[in-house]
């Protein structure tokens, strides 16, 4: 009995010792004398590749850190220094707030002057009388008026005077269509410009065209017309009065006519020292009457 039960333990041990499994009987076998060199080998070619990711991942923090660093003593350095686009004009000078309280005045005194500029405005009821005065100072209307007489005149002292004066009415036209396209100054009220502007190339405020096409051609013919005292003053008020009707229609500003005012006259003076003589005029008159046939 005692035999049996000996045998029965020693079966139980072998079933429960671990290492006597098949899948664990290479941890039996004895180690050779090779293998710890080998585990060794193995172990730091792994150490050897892991040390150098470690090193590249602290340098990467190093470098931006160090980046930050840079940045902030750029900060403490430069503290007074900021961005363009966020700076801003604190101390204007004394010529930048004149012209900012000119503007301002004048745009003020604009629109208490544009009574007429819609129906419903305090004057509304005199519009269409503003409206026929400033029909006239149009220089589409200038120009087939001075081309009709200067087809009906017969004298040579009469042609002069009409060919020069439709070269001054070119000039001042081409001249106040090219100040007015590179300032590009909207009117008081920003008005849409109508048919008549646009023919005559009159679609922004600054400078005033009717008010300098009013003053050249008013200033020609008190030079160059023998006329009553009565006459010589109602020219000048229509000159004025043109120029002031733009303002009422709320179409320009007060220094839009007075700068109209002022090239205007240089436009006379102008065309005073380049004035075209008698032969040169029937020359012009002979070439065009040859080529549209306007004066037979």
């Amino acid at each position: 009995m005692p035999s049996s039960s000996n045998s029965v333990r020693s079966r139980t041990r072998d079933r429960n010792n671990v290492l006597g499994r098949p899948e664990f009987m290479s941890l039996n076998q004895p180690m050779r004398a090779g293998a710890p060199a080998a585990e060794n080998r193995a172990s730091s070619r792994r150490l050897s590749q892991i040390k150098p990711q470690t090193s590249q991942s602290n340098e990467e923090p190093a470098d931006t850190a160090g980046a930050n660093n840079n940045n902030k003593d750029k900060d403490k350095k430069e503290p007074g220094k900021m961005p363009e686009e966020d700076c801003m004009l604190l101390n204007p000078s004394f010529k930048g707030i004149a012209m900012n309280a000119l503007l301002a005045i004048d745009i003020s005194l604009s629109k208490r002057m544009g009574v007429c500029a819609y129906t419903s405005s305090s004057w509304g009821g005199c519009r269409s009388m503003v409206a026929l005065l400033e029909l006239t100072g149009f220089g589409i209307t200038w120009i087939i008026g001075t081309i009709v007489c200067l087809a009906r005149s017969n004298t040579l002292a009469g042609q002069e005077v009409l060919v020069n004066l439709l070269l001054a009415l070119l000039l001042d036209i081409v001249t106040i269509a090219g100040v007015q396209r590179l300032v590009k100054r909207r009117g008081p009220w920003e008005m849409t410009p109508g048919f008549l502007d646009y023919v005559s190339m009159d679609m922004y405020s600054f400078p005033a065209a009717h008010a300098s096409r009013a003053a050249m051609v008013s200033k020609f013919l008190l030079s160059h017309l023998v006329l009553a005292v009565p006459l010589r003053i109602l020219l000048v008020l229509w000159a004025f009065l043109v120029g002031v009707s733009r303002v009422m229609l709320g179409k320009h500003h007060l220094t839009d006519m007075v700068c109209g005012f002022v090239l205007g006259l240089l436009h006379f003076s102008l065309m005073e020292n380049v004035w075209l003589s008698s032969g040169t005029c029937q020359t012009l008159i002979s070439i065009s009457t040859f080529s549209w046939g306007p004066f037979s």
